[in-house]
Formats: structure tokens, C-alpha cells, sequence
């Protein structure tokens, strides 16, 4: 097997060795591993009528079969694809789980592509099935359905059906059509998945010609899932279990990572935000849930700020002048560690009368790990949320490596790096300049298998000894800290 393919339905050779020696496993296997730990956990939440309403771990396990029986049903095939097309939400995840439980790939949409972007990439994943959250969505896909010779079937998972239509289904009718498939079946093809075979589909940006399909494994999925959410701190439910709120764009493998295959992997509590969550509601849901630990992009951190600004701004003159006095003693203390006994109690006290309320009122009163990812932070936000003793700790990757493949975290942080390399997973520069600047490149367990139906890009992205370059520059200091310092093309 080669480490590389370029075909749905091919398998890789796994990258274990000394560094990375975890036995691999499928997405079911983590799943059924969780069950016997967190089955009686509440896993997702999410506000019907103004109450949150949640479903356990146990639940959330069934519900993903039955969606997987009823793929089956409506005849998606092996390696062939089911594409969400919707905001965050149980049924996302459910569907996604259900999916590659059923053998084939998980394809998010990102819900702002018009439908000549859906056509394109449902016709490239051979989407079988189709889940779309509403109205809006389904036009779309109304619009191109009979230029989509493998589409079988569509499901809507939120507003009700306009007209009948032969082979669309509301969610509640199509968990119900797997019924009379039994268990036997379905556990047959679950215990024929391999870990080196492809679950999940993330389609880049596509700002240089077509998006790509970048596969992962089930061996990508599980293994980051379960070691680069350590190398960041994140708990197992055991220990303490953790709350995220959901709501960056689940086709793009920061959240899917994070949010999903995470959130199974450690017992996490998962609540979604509303759809309107990044035009100002995230606050509000964040304020409910006080989650443990948050992700955003850095666009996500700097509209946080630019509130807290403005809200400032408005404030009275005295208001203003604490405010500013608190945030400075604590960027003080955070850049330079060391001060003396008196600055401490001073800094400790603006934390406690000023700083800690303005973090409830965002909340993150609860919130011990704050992560930025998907692009560099700029100096600006950073010092900011200093300011609020909030540490946001940056996270480096791509899709083709399934998300994080260096992280900061409590443990490894350095002002403007973006951490170390994951445990188990390596990384090197080629070609430096004169000032140690070279190209990214990655090793490990993270990294993709290859582009679907590309077998050109998919050879261009490795070098001949198998590791994947990004057209990134950075630099490396002696502690093995890397940070991102430009883009080659």
C-alpha cells in the first residue's frame, strides 16, 4: 500500500512508528469505546421553543444507526457519498456519524456555495444521499438534481416540504425507512471498514481553480480526534467533562474536528449555537452555556473585541479609566511574568472586580482554554484578550491534516507561535533562507491520504519521501516552537 491514493475506495499505508505506535482504529470502534464510558452523558444539545433540548450518548449512538440503516435503504453505496448542506445541529451530526457508519463519506457543503458549487462537488463525491437543513438549501439542489446522476434521495432536516417530491424525505420519515434493515447487516459492514480507508471528505477553498476533496481516514479522524485534542488540553469526561459551544462552519475540518469526531472521542457536551451566530447571537449562547473551552477563527476573536470596544467606548469616563487600568496591569503580568509582590496583589485585584465579569459577560466565566485557528492572529487581538487575562493559544494545520497539526496549549505556549507539533506527528522546513525561514513541511498520523479523483495534486503535495509540503513558510526556534511566517505562492 502506498501512502497516498487518489480513489475513494483506496486504502493507504499508515504512517506508524516508533513516535506514533497507537493501534488504529475505525470511527465506529472510538464510538463504541465512548458508549461504554459515556453512554448515560448528555452529548448534544440545542434550543427548541427557547429550552435546550439534549440527547445522550446512548441516544446519539442509536439515532446514528438508525440514519445509517435508512442511507442504506435509500441505496448509498460503499465510498460513495452523504452531503450536509446546513447549519450546525444534531441531525449534521447525526447524519455524518450515520453515514460512515453505513460505509460511505461524509461530505460537508459550505451553505453559503451557490448551486453550480453544489453541483460540483456532490457530482465529484458521487453523493448519494443529500441533507439539507431548509428551504433556502433545497432550492439549490432543486435546481441541479437532474444533472446529478448518482443523487438518489434527499433529506430535510428543519423547515417542512413545500410539495411532495418523489425521493425527498423529512428527517423524522427517513430515520424511520432503515427499520426493517437488520442489525446483522449493518454490523457487517461496519466490522468490513479498515482503518485506512476513507470516512470523511473536506473541500478546500478552491481559490486556486477547483476546490479539491482532501480524504481522510478513519485512522486521521480517530487518531487526531484523540491526540491533538490532548496535546491541547482537552479532558476526557472522566476526568472533567468538557462544554463547546458549536458554531464555525462544520465543512471546514477545524470545527468538524473539534466539534464532532472530538466531542465523541472525549464525552463532550456539545451545544449549537443559532444560525445567526456569527452575525451577533454567538454572545448570547456563549453567556448560557459558560463552555470550558471555545474555539474561534481569528475574525471570530477580533468582532469580540471590536464589541467590547464599542461597549467601552459608550461607557462613562470612570468606567473607562478602571476598565483600562485593569487590562493594563494584566497584559503587564502576562507578558512579563516576573513582578513583584505588591504589582501581584494589584493585578490579582483588577482581575477579580473588573476583569472577571467582563469574561462572564462573554462567557467564559468557566472558560479554561481559548483556541484560534484557520489563519495567524494579528498582535492587536492578542495583547486584547492578554489584557482580559485570556490566553488564546493558536493552533496550526490544514485540511489535509485533518485539522491541528501543531498546537499551544496550558502547557506549550509562546507568544505569536502556534506551538509545537503534536506528539507523535513531525514537521520540517525545506529550503530555508538565510533567516531560517523555509517551507512547512508535515509527518504523522494527521495527514491526508490524498485528492479525490486528483492523482496529479495528490502527487505534487508529497514529496518522494512522503511528506506533505504546504506552501507555508516558517521558522522553527531551538525549542521547537514553529511559527508561521508567510505563504510561498
Amino acid at each position: 500500500e502506498s501512502l497516498w491514493t487518489s480513489v475513494a475506495d483506496g486504502r493507504v499505508r499508515l504512517r506508524i512508528d516508533n513516535s506514533c505506535p497507537q493501534t488504529p482504529i475505525t470511527v465506529h470502534q472510538m464510538f463504541k469505546e465512548s458508549l461504554e464510558k459515556y453512554g448515560s452523558l448528555n452529548a448534544l444539545a440545542s434550543k427548541k421553543n427557547g429550552k435546550w433540548e439534549k440527547i445522550t450518548f446512548s441516544e446519539y449512538y442509536c439515532l446514528s444507526r438508525k440514519a445509517a440503516k435508512s442511507f442504506l435503504k435509500l441505496g448509498l453505496e460503499r465510498f460513495h457519498s452523504v452531503a450536509i448542506l446546513g447549519f450546525n445541529s444534531p441531525e449534521w451530526f447525526i447524519s455524518a456519524v450515520g453515514a460512515v457508519f453505513a460505509g460511505g463519506i461524509v461530505t460537508g457543503i459550505y451553505t453559503t456555495n451557490s448551486p453550480e458549487a453544489c453541483h460540483y462537488i456532490a457530482h465529484d463525491s458521487k453523493t448519494n444521499i443529500m441533507v439539507v437543513e431548509n428551504q433556502k438549501q433545497l432550492e439549490k439542489i432543486m435546481q441541479i438534481w437532474n444533472r446529478l446522476p448518482y443523487l438518489k434521495a434527499v433529506v430535510l432536516y428543519k423547515d417542512s416540504i413545500p410539495e411532495r417530491h418523489p425521493n425527498l424525505y423529512m428527517m423524522e420519515e427517513f430515520l424511520e425507512l432503515g427499520d426493517d434493515i437488520p442489525d446483522a447487516t449493518l454490523d457487517y459492514i461496519i466490522n468490513s471498514q479498515k482503518p485506512n480507508q476513507c470516512c470523511v471528505l473536506i473541500y478546500t477553498s478552491g481559490t486556486t481553480g477547483k476546490p479539491k476533496g482532501a480524504m481522510l481516514s478513519h485512522d486521521n479522524i480517530t487518531w487526531t480526534s484523540a491526540h491533538c485534542s490532548r496535546a491541547g488540553d482537552m479532558q476526557p469526561a472522566e476526568v472533567q467533562q468538557e462544554s463547546i459551544v458549536s458554531y464555525l462552519p462544520l465543512s471546514h475540518i477545524a470545527a468538524q474536528i473539534y466539534d464532532l469526531w472530538t466531542g465523541i472521542k472525549w464525552g463532550e457536551q456539545v451545544y449549537f449555537a443559532e444560525p445567526d451566530a456569527l452575525k451577533g447571537s454567538l454572545i448570547d449562547t456563549l453567556k448560557e452555556v459558560q463552555p470550558t473551552s471555545h474555539m474561534g477563527v481569528p475574525r471570530v476573536w477580533e468582532k469580540i473585541m471590536e464589541k467590547l470596544k464599542d461597549a467601552s467606548a459608550q461607557s462613562g469616563f470612570m468606567k473607562k479609566k478602571i476598565l483600562s487600568w485593569a487590562m493594563s496591569l494584566s497584559l503587564e503580568r502576562n507578558l512579563n511574568c516576573s513582578s513583584s509582590d505588591l504589582k501581584q496583589f494589584w493585578t490579582r485585584l483588577a482581575d477579580y472586580l473588573v476583569l472577571a465579569k467582563i469574561r462572564n459577560a462573554l462567557g467564559f466565566s468557566s472558560c479554561q482554554k481559548h483556541f484560534s485557528g484557520a489563519a495567524p492572529l494579528n498582535t492587536e487581538t492578542l495583547y486584547f484578550f492578554l489584557g482580559l487575562n485570556i490566553t488564546l493559544y493558536e493552533a496550526y494545520g490544514m485540511s489535509e491534516t485533518t485539522g491541528p497539526h501543531c498546537l499551544s496549549g496550558p502547557y506549550i505556549y509562546r507568544q505569536h507561535s502556534c506551538g509545537k507539533p503534536v506528539p507523535g506527528c513531525k514537521v520540517k522546513l525545506v529550503d530555508e533562507d538565510t533567516e531560517g525561514n523555509g517551507e512547512i513541511c508535515f509527518w504523522g498520523r494527521t495527514v491526508f491520504m490524498g485528492y479525490l479523483n486528483m492523482e496529479d495534486k495528490t502527487k505534487e503535495a508529497f514529496d518522494e519521501d512522503g511528506w506533505l509540503h504546504s506552501g507555508d513558510l516558517g521558522k522553527l526556534d531551538k525549542d521547537g516552537f514553529l511559527y508561521v511566517t508567510g505563504r510561498i505562492k
